[in-house]
Protein backbone atom coordinates (compact mmCIF):
# COMPACT_ATOMS: atom_id res chain seq x y z
CA UNK A 1 0.00 0.00 0.00
CA UNK A 2 2.54 1.96 0.50
CA UNK A 3 4.01 1.46 -2.46
CA UNK A 4 0.92 2.24 -4.62
CA UNK A 5 0.66 5.61 -2.37
CA UNK A 6 4.17 7.22 -3.25
CA UNK A 7 3.33 5.90 -7.11
CA UNK A 8 -0.17 7.95 -6.56
CA UNK A 9 1.32 10.79 -5.01
CA UNK A 10 4.53 11.05 -7.76
CA UNK A 11 1.68 11.10 -10.44
CA UNK A 12 -0.48 13.76 -9.12
CA UNK A 13 2.91 15.60 -8.15
CA UNK A 14 4.08 15.55 -12.12
CA UNK A 15 0.36 16.46 -12.77
CA UNK A 16 0.74 19.76 -10.83
CA UNK A 17 3.82 20.48 -12.31
CA UNK A 18 2.47 20.02 -15.64
CA UNK A 19 -0.93 22.16 -15.31
CA UNK A 20 0.20 25.05 -16.30
CA UNK A 21 1.04 23.97 -19.60
CA UNK A 22 -2.53 22.79 -20.31
CA UNK A 23 -3.77 25.91 -18.18
CA UNK A 24 -5.99 28.19 -20.74
CA UNK A 25 -4.35 32.03 -20.84
CA UNK A 26 -6.26 34.00 -18.48
CA UNK A 27 -6.60 36.97 -21.06
CA UNK A 28 -5.54 35.66 -24.85
CA UNK A 29 -6.75 33.09 -26.39
CA UNK A 30 -4.42 30.08 -27.37
CA UNK A 31 -4.17 31.62 -30.88
CA UNK A 32 -3.16 34.61 -29.81
CA UNK A 33 -0.73 33.31 -27.36
CA UNK A 34 0.41 30.85 -29.87
CA UNK A 35 0.91 33.66 -32.44
CA UNK A 36 3.48 35.92 -30.20
CA UNK A 37 5.15 33.08 -28.68
CA UNK A 38 6.19 31.90 -32.06
CA UNK A 39 7.75 35.44 -33.16
CA UNK A 40 11.04 34.64 -32.15
CA UNK A 41 11.46 37.59 -30.34
CA UNK A 42 12.19 35.62 -26.84
CA UNK A 43 15.74 37.54 -25.34
CA UNK A 44 15.33 40.74 -28.14
CA UNK A 45 14.83 44.62 -26.73
CA UNK A 46 12.45 47.11 -27.65
CA UNK A 47 12.82 50.39 -27.12
CA UNK A 48 9.69 52.36 -26.87
CA UNK A 49 8.94 56.29 -26.47
CA UNK A 50 5.76 57.30 -25.75
CA UNK A 51 3.73 60.02 -23.96
CA UNK A 52 3.72 59.86 -20.20
CA UNK A 53 0.64 58.42 -18.72
CA UNK A 54 -0.56 56.99 -21.98
CA UNK A 55 -0.53 53.41 -21.65
CA UNK A 56 -2.38 50.96 -18.99
CA UNK A 57 0.11 49.99 -16.40
CA UNK A 58 -2.29 49.01 -13.92
CA UNK A 59 -5.31 46.74 -14.61
CA UNK A 60 -4.00 44.75 -17.58
CA UNK A 61 0.01 45.84 -17.58
CA UNK A 62 0.05 46.02 -21.36
CA UNK A 63 3.92 45.94 -21.51
CA UNK A 64 4.41 43.28 -18.76
CA UNK A 65 1.96 41.45 -20.91
CA UNK A 66 3.80 41.95 -23.80
CA UNK A 67 7.05 40.62 -22.42
CA UNK A 68 5.34 37.52 -21.30
CA UNK A 69 3.91 36.73 -24.53
CA UNK A 70 6.69 37.24 -26.40
CA UNK A 71 10.38 37.41 -24.00
CA UNK A 72 10.99 40.40 -25.23
CA UNK A 73 12.83 42.31 -22.99
CA UNK A 74 11.20 46.75 -23.45
CA UNK A 75 12.77 49.46 -22.45
CA UNK A 76 9.80 51.79 -21.83
CA UNK A 77 10.76 55.97 -21.61
CA UNK A 78 8.72 59.00 -21.87
CA UNK A 79 8.60 62.49 -23.23
CA UNK A 80 6.36 65.01 -22.77
CA UNK A 81 6.08 67.08 -26.31
CA UNK A 82 6.36 66.05 -29.36
CA UNK A 83 8.81 68.78 -29.80
CA UNK A 84 11.08 67.43 -27.06
CA UNK A 85 10.35 63.86 -28.67
CA UNK A 86 11.95 65.25 -32.16
CA UNK A 87 15.09 66.91 -30.51
CA UNK A 88 16.26 63.68 -28.95
CA UNK A 89 15.16 61.45 -32.06
CA UNK A 90 17.07 63.98 -34.07
CA UNK A 91 20.08 64.15 -31.71
CA UNK A 92 20.66 60.79 -32.75
CA UNK A 93 22.48 59.40 -29.03
CA UNK A 94 19.56 56.97 -28.38
CA UNK A 95 17.87 54.79 -30.77
CA UNK A 96 14.08 53.86 -30.45
CA UNK A 97 11.55 51.22 -31.87
CA UNK A 98 8.76 52.50 -31.76
CA UNK A 99 7.85 56.72 -31.22
CA UNK A 100 4.25 57.81 -30.68
CA UNK A 101 3.87 61.08 -32.19
CA UNK A 102 0.62 63.37 -33.10
CA UNK A 103 -0.08 64.06 -36.80
CA UNK A 104 1.71 66.81 -37.59
CA UNK A 105 5.14 65.11 -35.88
CA UNK A 106 4.45 62.76 -37.85
CA UNK A 107 4.36 64.71 -41.24
CA UNK A 108 7.32 66.42 -40.00
CA UNK A 109 9.47 63.20 -39.09
CA UNK A 110 8.35 61.70 -42.46
CA UNK A 111 9.54 64.93 -44.40
CA UNK A 112 12.52 64.30 -42.42
CA UNK A 113 13.27 60.78 -43.53
CA UNK A 114 12.96 59.85 -39.75
CA UNK A 115 10.32 57.04 -40.26
CA UNK A 116 10.22 53.99 -42.02
CA UNK A 117 7.47 52.12 -43.82
CA UNK A 118 5.75 49.82 -41.96
CA UNK A 119 5.59 45.83 -43.07
CA UNK A 120 1.56 45.98 -42.63
CA UNK A 121 1.89 41.57 -42.91
CA UNK A 122 3.16 41.59 -39.27
CA UNK A 123 0.68 43.75 -38.70
CA UNK A 124 -2.41 41.69 -39.53
CA UNK A 125 -4.51 43.26 -36.66
CA UNK A 126 -4.48 46.54 -38.43
CA UNK A 127 -6.79 45.06 -41.21
CA UNK A 128 -9.20 43.52 -38.78
CA UNK A 129 -9.76 46.13 -36.31
CA UNK A 130 -8.70 50.03 -37.31
CA UNK A 131 -11.79 51.33 -37.86
CA UNK A 132 -10.84 52.81 -41.73
CA UNK A 133 -14.32 54.32 -42.03
CA UNK A 134 -14.01 56.62 -39.63
CA UNK A 135 -11.18 57.72 -39.07
CA UNK A 136 -8.92 56.37 -42.31
CA UNK A 137 -9.24 60.05 -43.07
CA UNK A 138 -6.73 61.29 -40.52
CA UNK A 139 -3.91 59.60 -42.11
CA UNK A 140 -4.87 59.41 -46.35
CA UNK A 141 -2.44 62.93 -46.55
CA UNK A 142 1.11 62.56 -48.48
CA UNK A 143 4.02 63.79 -47.43
CA UNK A 144 6.59 63.69 -50.72
CA UNK A 145 4.52 61.57 -52.44
CA UNK A 146 4.55 58.99 -49.40
CA UNK A 147 0.49 57.94 -47.80
CA UNK A 148 0.98 58.71 -44.12
CA UNK A 149 -0.77 55.66 -43.77
CA UNK A 150 2.18 53.75 -44.49
CA UNK A 151 4.15 54.95 -42.18
CA UNK A 152 1.88 55.32 -39.20
CA UNK A 153 -0.74 53.41 -37.29
CA UNK A 154 -3.44 55.29 -35.53
CA UNK A 155 -3.17 54.93 -31.52
CA UNK A 156 -5.98 57.56 -29.91
CA UNK A 157 -7.98 59.84 -31.34
CA UNK A 158 -9.33 63.41 -29.85
CA UNK A 159 -10.58 67.23 -30.00
CA UNK A 160 -10.17 70.13 -28.66
CA UNK A 161 -13.46 71.33 -26.36
CA UNK A 162 -14.73 74.12 -24.26
CA UNK A 163 -15.25 73.08 -20.37
CA UNK A 164 -17.87 75.37 -18.87
CA UNK A 165 -18.60 74.85 -15.10
CA UNK A 166 -22.73 75.03 -15.16
CA UNK A 167 -22.88 77.02 -11.43
CA UNK A 168 -21.78 80.49 -13.21
CA UNK A 169 -22.21 79.26 -16.71
CA UNK A 170 -26.29 78.67 -16.96
CA UNK A 171 -26.33 78.40 -20.83
CA UNK A 172 -24.93 76.13 -23.15
CA UNK A 173 -21.93 78.24 -24.76
CA UNK A 174 -22.02 77.96 -28.49
CA UNK A 175 -19.13 79.88 -29.35
CA UNK A 176 -15.06 80.28 -28.20
CA UNK A 177 -16.33 84.07 -28.35
CA UNK A 178 -17.26 83.53 -24.58
CA UNK A 179 -13.65 83.12 -23.51
CA UNK A 180 -13.12 86.97 -24.30
CA UNK A 181 -16.29 88.11 -22.32
CA UNK A 182 -15.44 90.40 -19.75
CA UNK A 183 -18.00 89.13 -17.22
CA UNK A 184 -15.64 86.34 -16.82
CA UNK A 185 -12.36 88.12 -16.45
CA UNK A 186 -9.53 85.85 -14.27
CA UNK A 187 -11.86 83.07 -14.23
CA UNK A 188 -10.52 81.39 -17.81
CA UNK A 189 -7.95 79.16 -18.41
CA UNK A 190 -6.24 78.81 -21.89
CA UNK A 191 -3.87 76.36 -23.14
CA UNK A 192 -0.38 76.63 -22.59
CA UNK A 193 0.75 75.68 -25.93
CA UNK A 194 0.82 78.40 -28.87
CA UNK A 195 -1.19 75.88 -32.14
CA UNK A 196 -3.95 74.90 -29.54
CA UNK A 197 -4.07 78.57 -28.41
CA UNK A 198 -3.85 80.02 -32.09
CA UNK A 199 -6.22 77.62 -33.30
CA UNK A 200 -8.98 78.88 -30.98
CA UNK A 201 -8.09 82.42 -32.43
CA UNK A 202 -7.81 81.13 -35.86
CA UNK A 203 -11.37 79.59 -35.53
CA UNK A 204 -12.98 82.51 -34.55
CA UNK A 205 -11.36 84.47 -37.52
CA UNK A 206 -12.38 81.83 -40.14
CA UNK A 207 -8.87 81.18 -40.70
CA UNK A 208 -6.84 78.13 -41.67
CA UNK A 209 -4.99 76.26 -38.76
CA UNK A 210 -2.31 75.58 -41.15
CA UNK A 211 -2.04 78.97 -42.95
CA UNK A 212 1.47 80.51 -43.94
CA UNK A 213 -0.05 83.94 -44.12
CA UNK A 214 1.98 86.25 -41.29
CA UNK A 215 -0.73 88.60 -41.48
CA UNK A 216 -3.34 85.78 -40.40
CA UNK A 217 -0.70 84.90 -37.43
CA UNK A 218 -1.09 88.40 -37.00
CA UNK A 219 -4.30 89.16 -36.67
CA UNK A 220 -4.55 85.49 -34.62
CA UNK A 221 -2.17 87.12 -31.93
CA UNK A 222 -4.09 90.29 -31.64
CA UNK A 223 -6.65 88.45 -30.50
CA UNK A 224 -5.23 86.72 -27.83
CA UNK A 225 -3.59 89.82 -26.80
CA UNK A 226 -6.80 91.09 -26.23
CA UNK A 227 -7.99 87.81 -24.78
CA UNK A 228 -4.51 88.15 -22.59
CA UNK A 229 -5.78 90.11 -19.38
CA UNK A 230 -9.20 88.38 -19.14
CA UNK A 231 -7.17 84.62 -18.57
CA UNK A 232 -5.44 82.85 -15.13
CA UNK A 233 -2.02 85.29 -15.01
CA UNK A 234 -0.61 81.71 -16.20
CA UNK A 235 -1.33 79.45 -19.28
CA UNK A 236 -1.98 75.90 -17.95
CA UNK A 237 -1.66 72.27 -19.65
CA UNK A 238 -1.95 69.79 -16.63
CA UNK A 239 -3.34 72.15 -13.93
CA UNK A 240 -5.92 72.60 -15.41
CA UNK A 241 -7.56 69.37 -13.52
CA UNK A 242 -7.34 70.64 -10.55
CA UNK A 243 -8.15 74.27 -11.38
CA UNK A 244 -11.17 73.59 -12.80
CA UNK A 245 -12.36 70.05 -10.48
CA UNK A 246 -11.95 72.98 -7.98
CA UNK A 247 -14.94 74.80 -9.26
CA UNK A 248 -12.59 77.95 -8.80
CA UNK A 249 -12.62 78.92 -12.84
CA UNK A 250 -15.72 79.10 -15.00
CA UNK A 251 -14.44 78.00 -18.06
CA UNK A 252 -11.63 75.95 -19.78
CA UNK A 253 -10.51 74.75 -23.01
CA UNK A 254 -8.82 70.93 -23.26
CA UNK A 255 -9.23 67.87 -24.85
CA UNK A 256 -12.23 65.98 -25.20
CA UNK A 257 -11.27 62.40 -23.06
CA UNK A 258 -9.53 64.71 -20.00
CA UNK A 259 -13.10 66.34 -19.82
CA UNK A 260 -14.54 63.10 -18.66
CA UNK A 261 -11.88 62.70 -16.24
CA UNK A 262 -12.39 66.27 -14.89
CA UNK A 263 -16.36 65.29 -14.73
CA UNK A 264 -15.92 62.41 -12.21
CA UNK A 265 -14.39 64.93 -9.53
CA UNK A 266 -17.11 67.76 -10.42
CA UNK A 267 -20.61 66.85 -11.84
CA UNK A 268 -20.97 70.88 -12.37
CA UNK A 269 -18.71 70.79 -15.44
CA UNK A 270 -20.05 70.53 -19.14
CA UNK A 271 -18.62 70.67 -22.44
CA UNK A 272 -19.23 72.29 -25.81
CA UNK A 273 -17.98 72.36 -28.85
CA UNK A 274 -17.91 75.64 -30.39
CA UNK A 275 -19.61 76.32 -33.72
CA UNK A 276 -16.69 78.17 -34.96
CA UNK A 277 -14.56 74.68 -35.47
CA UNK A 278 -12.17 72.49 -33.22
CA UNK A 279 -8.92 71.20 -33.83
CA UNK A 280 -8.95 66.96 -34.40
CA UNK A 281 -6.11 65.09 -33.79
CA UNK A 282 -4.50 62.10 -33.15
CA UNK A 283 -1.25 59.88 -32.10
CA UNK A 284 -0.03 57.49 -34.13
CA UNK A 285 2.71 53.97 -33.54
CA UNK A 286 5.24 54.20 -35.89
CA UNK A 287 9.24 53.46 -36.38
CA UNK A 288 11.91 55.69 -37.02
CA UNK A 289 15.14 54.94 -40.02
CA UNK A 290 17.17 54.25 -36.82
CA UNK A 291 14.75 51.38 -35.20
CA UNK A 292 17.50 48.60 -34.10
CA UNK A 293 14.13 45.96 -33.87
CA UNK A 294 11.81 46.72 -36.45
CA UNK A 295 10.37 42.71 -36.13
CA UNK A 296 9.81 43.38 -32.16
CA UNK A 297 8.49 47.40 -33.29
CA UNK A 298 5.52 45.64 -35.76
CA UNK A 299 4.75 42.99 -33.23
CA UNK A 300 4.43 45.59 -31.06
CA UNK A 301 2.14 47.98 -32.51
CA UNK A 302 0.21 44.72 -33.72
CA UNK A 303 0.08 43.82 -29.79
CA UNK A 304 -1.29 47.45 -29.20
CA UNK A 305 -4.35 46.70 -31.39
CA UNK A 306 -5.46 43.16 -29.81
CA UNK A 307 -8.76 43.66 -28.52
CA UNK A 308 -8.00 43.31 -25.01
CA UNK A 309 -5.20 45.40 -24.87
CA UNK A 310 -6.58 48.29 -26.92
CA UNK A 311 -9.83 48.41 -24.24
CA UNK A 312 -7.37 48.70 -21.20
CA UNK A 313 -5.39 51.06 -22.97
CA UNK A 314 -8.78 53.19 -24.00
CA UNK A 315 -9.99 52.88 -20.65
CA UNK A 316 -6.70 54.04 -19.35
CA UNK A 317 -6.27 56.87 -20.87
CA UNK A 318 -9.75 58.26 -22.00
CA UNK A 319 -9.52 58.97 -25.55
CA UNK A 320 -11.29 57.87 -28.42
CA UNK A 321 -10.12 54.33 -29.79
CA UNK A 322 -9.57 53.70 -33.49
CA UNK A 323 -10.46 50.07 -32.79
CA UNK A 324 -13.23 48.34 -33.88
CA UNK A 325 -13.16 45.95 -31.60
CA UNK A 326 -13.63 48.01 -28.58
CA UNK A 327 -16.15 50.15 -29.97
CA UNK A 328 -18.35 47.42 -30.95
CA UNK A 329 -17.65 45.12 -28.09
CA UNK A 330 -20.16 46.86 -25.33
CA UNK A 331 -17.55 47.13 -22.49
CA UNK A 332 -15.94 50.59 -23.37
CA UNK A 333 -17.51 52.87 -21.08
CA UNK A 334 -16.67 55.93 -22.96
CA UNK A 335 -18.50 54.59 -26.31
CA UNK A 336 -21.65 56.28 -25.68
CA UNK A 337 -19.59 60.05 -24.31
CA UNK A 338 -20.87 62.36 -26.68
CA UNK A 339 -17.44 64.17 -25.92
CA UNK A 340 -15.64 61.46 -26.49
CA UNK A 341 -17.23 60.24 -29.75
CA UNK A 342 -19.63 63.46 -30.36
CA UNK A 343 -21.39 63.11 -33.96
CA UNK A 344 -19.39 64.28 -36.80
CA UNK A 345 -22.20 65.89 -38.63
CA UNK A 346 -22.99 68.14 -35.43
CA UNK A 347 -19.12 69.99 -34.99
CA UNK A 348 -16.65 71.71 -37.27
CA UNK A 349 -13.15 70.49 -37.44
CA UNK A 350 -9.59 71.22 -39.16
CA UNK A 351 -6.73 69.07 -38.09
CA UNK A 352 -3.04 70.38 -37.83
CA UNK A 353 -0.41 69.40 -40.04
CA UNK A 354 3.36 69.95 -40.31
CA UNK A 355 4.23 73.78 -40.91
CA UNK A 356 7.07 75.22 -42.44
CA UNK A 357 10.10 76.18 -40.15
CA UNK A 358 9.69 79.68 -41.04
CA UNK A 359 6.35 80.00 -40.20
CA UNK A 360 6.88 77.65 -36.59
CA UNK A 361 9.09 80.53 -36.56
CA UNK A 362 7.16 83.63 -36.54
CA UNK A 363 4.34 82.00 -34.51
CA UNK A 364 6.66 81.28 -32.05
CA UNK A 365 7.45 84.46 -31.65
CA UNK A 366 4.25 86.13 -31.96
CA UNK A 367 3.37 83.14 -28.81
CA UNK A 368 6.13 84.78 -26.66
CA UNK A 369 5.01 88.59 -27.35
CA UNK A 370 1.25 87.45 -26.36
CA UNK A 371 2.77 85.24 -23.11
CA UNK A 372 5.12 87.96 -22.28
CA UNK A 373 3.40 91.40 -22.12
CA UNK A 374 2.21 91.45 -18.91
CA UNK A 375 5.86 90.34 -17.44
CA UNK A 376 7.45 93.09 -20.55
CA UNK A 377 5.38 95.58 -18.35
CA UNK A 378 6.08 94.59 -15.09
CA UNK A 379 9.78 94.97 -15.78
CA UNK A 380 9.28 98.35 -17.63
CA UNK A 381 7.60 99.75 -14.71
CA UNK A 382 10.37 98.54 -11.99
CA UNK A 383 13.08 100.12 -14.57
CA UNK A 384 10.99 103.07 -14.92
CA UNK A 385 10.79 102.86 -11.29
CA UNK A 386 14.72 102.29 -10.64
CA UNK A 387 15.29 105.48 -13.04
CA UNK A 388 13.32 108.02 -11.10
CA UNK A 389 14.98 106.52 -7.90
CA UNK A 390 18.38 107.14 -9.51
CA UNK A 391 17.59 110.52 -10.62
CA UNK A 392 15.90 111.59 -7.33
CA UNK A 393 19.10 110.13 -5.55
CA UNK A 394 21.35 112.10 -7.67
CA UNK A 395 19.10 114.99 -7.29
CA UNK A 396 19.44 114.95 -3.76
CA UNK A 397 23.63 114.12 -4.15
CA UNK A 398 23.57 117.32 -5.98
CA UNK A 399 21.58 119.67 -3.34
CA UNK A 400 23.31 118.33 -0.50
CA UNK A 401 26.80 118.87 -2.11
CA UNK A 402 25.35 122.56 -2.55
CA UNK A 403 24.10 122.84 0.83
CA UNK A 404 27.63 121.80 1.91
CA UNK A 405 29.75 123.75 -0.05
CA UNK A 406 27.07 126.83 1.26
CA UNK A 407 28.25 125.64 4.66
CA UNK A 408 32.01 125.65 4.41
CA UNK A 409 31.45 128.84 2.27
CA UNK A 410 30.55 130.62 5.37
Amino acid sequence: MKKIFCIVLSLFLMALMCLPAFCEDEVFSDETVKYYKSLGLEGTTLNVYNWGEYIDDEDLDVVAQFERLTGCNVNYTTFESNENMYSKLSGGGVSYDIVIPSDYMVEKLMNDGMLQKLDFVNIPNYERYFDKEDYGYLVDDEINGEKVSDYAVIYNVGTTILIYNTKYIKEKPDSWSILWDEKYDGKILMFNNPRDSFAIAQALLEQDFNTTDTADWDAAAELLREQREKVHPSYVMDEIFNKMESGDYYLGVYYAGDYELMKENNDDLDFAFPKEGVNTFYDAMCIPTSAQNKKGAEAFINFMLEPEVALANAEYIYYATANKAVIDSGEFSLAESEAVYPDPDSITVQQFHNLPNDTLQYMNTLWMKVKGENNAAVIYIIFAAVDVLIIVGIVISVLHKKKMKKYYSV
